[in-house]
């Protein structure tokens, strides 16, 4: 159903993805919250549960796992791909609309969606944001203290294997210092016709 016409839409479609841990969520909350920049966050739908304080429409559609693979049997998402045990998709009439209309959307994706998507829309911009070493990263993880270890380690091993794919994007930004990595997206952001 949406698989034609993405590129030739006025608004910029902007894919950052990142292993779980690297503090992508934080850069891209910061960079909206800025002024300079005018964008709108793609609202994912997943069928995992809600975590402390998330919000259904907000952080997630929240959805039971058979609505969501009638969704996929209907067309209706962007992309979608299972993560850590749970289904996620960016539903694609929402975002379809937005960059109709001129606007810049960022989707925050994992990188089997963000490969989905480049198909269907390869001018898009693709960013890929990591931690500065490996070991950064699993200490961040673990300093969440919100998993069992095995959980732990299912993300780490997922985290490798993102990791491997960083070099399909078009830019990486290496998150050692949030404040420049925020600076260094904003910047990205306004440089890619997403200023306010």
């Amino acid at each position: 159903m949406w698989v034609d016409g993405w590129g030739h839409l006025p608004g910029q479609l902007i894919v950052v993805s990142g292993p779980s841990g690297c503090g992508k969520s934080t850069v891209i909350d910061r960079a909206l919250a800025n002024p300079r920049t005018s964008a709108q966050l793609s609202v994912s739908s997943t069928t995992r549960a809600p975590r402390a304080g998330e919000q259904d429409g907000v952080n997630y559609h929240f959805v039971p796992d058979e609505h969501f693979r009638a969704a996929i049997e209907r067309g209706e998402f962007l992309e979608h791909a299972e993560y850590n045990g749970n289904l996620y998709g960016t539903p694609a009439e929402p975002v379809y609309r937005a960059l109709s209309d001129g606007k810049c959307v960022l989707l925050e994706i994992e990188v089997k969606g963000a490969m989905q998507v480049r198909e269907h829309a390869p001018g898009a911009l693709f960013v890929f944001i990591k931690a500065p070493t490996f070991a950064a990263l699993e200490q961040r993880l673990r300093a969440r203290g919100s998993e069992i270890e095995a959980s732990l380690l299912r993300r780490l091993r997922i985290a490798r294997s993102e990791l491997d794919k960083a070099h399909c994007y078009d830019i990486i930004l290496v998150n050692d210092d949030l404040d420049r990595c925020v600076e260094e997206f904003t910047t990205l952001l306004i440089s890619y016709g997403c200023g306010g």
